[in-house]
């Protein structure tokens, strides 16, 4: 990445009314996204739909509720899949939730920017095989209404099981006309709720929060905060599950303590 992709570059006006009015009417900060990639992704999709400005953009996203959501799935990037980077559901499977489950009768977890759901149905069906997914809390909030929707349905494309070992995609996937659906033994125990990150607040006592490929896109301004919001929302000796691409350089300033590569225990 660039390091324009990491400044505030834009003096358009057009594009910072977009900004402002989406925040007035939704309650997303723009200005909290990396401004190069996130202006630019959008001008795509602006002109993919024949819009000339901004402004014009905007009063249509008002009244077409499929251009609001084809927006926000622009702006998240819902891109994911089962068992992603699966060396490192591994390590949660077999280092971290073994420690989780000693120090916790009852394991309060956390799925946040799930997207499309994949992330926190990995987490069941691992809790699951483990005997102990019926003891335990899974929280799943992403900030798209169309993502939560899909996740809330569980069915996938054969593709985004790619990476799921063939025993666990036999028990907990099937087939139902061109796609897979997720048997509902773990869709029922995950509670799905929409959620801004960095405006709403966060519930406290967590074991294990996962966030996953999303800090990429935030400014390092929104990360500082998102990280602070996350140590204060887990219970001393929970952790934080991130994805491969965001490594935390300096986690005592948070509170977080480096274990296994990619998690981060709340000293």
């Amino acid at each position: 990445m660039s390091d324009l992709d990491n400044q505030t570059v834009t003096t358009d006006p057009d594009y910072l009314g977009f900004i402002h009015n989406v925040k007035q009417s939704t309650g997303i900060d723009l200005a909290q996204y990396k401004e190069a990639q996130m202006k630019r992704r959008l001008t795509t999709l602006r002109m993919k739909n024949n819009y000339r400005s901004f402004t014009d953009f905007y009063a249509a996203m008002l009244k077409d509720k499929a251009l609001f959501y084809e927006f926000l799935d622009r702006m998240t990037i819902n891109v994911s899949e089962f068992w992603r980077n699966p060396n490192r559901w591994e390590v949660l499977r077999d280092v971290i939730l073994p420690e989780l489950e000693r120090s916790s009768r009852k394991l309060k977890l956390w799925s946040a920017a799930c997207s499309t759901g994949e992330e926190p149905y990995t987490l069941a069906m691992i809790l699951s095989d483990k005997g102990i997914l019926g003891q335990t809390g899974i929280l799943a909030t992403d900030i798209d209404d169309g993502a939560l929707a899909k996740a809330k349905q569980g069915l996938y494309l054969e593709r985004s099981i790619k990476d799921v070992p063939q025993d666990v995609a036999a028990r907990y996937f099937a087939p139902e006309g061109p796609v897979l659906k997720v048997s509902d033994s773990v869709k029922k125990h995950v509670d799905f709720r929409k959620q801004n990150l960095l405006l709403d607040k966060f519930d406290d006592g967590f074991d294990l929060i996962i966030c996953r490929n999303v800090m990429i896109y935030f400014t390092e301004e929104a990360k500082h905060k998102l990280y602070h919001k996350f140590a204060q929302s887990l219970r001393p000796g929970g952790y934080l599950f991130v994805g491969s691409t965001e490594q935390i350089f300096t986690p005592g300033q948070y509170g977080f303590e480096t274990t296994e590569t990619f998690f981060y225990r709340k000293k």
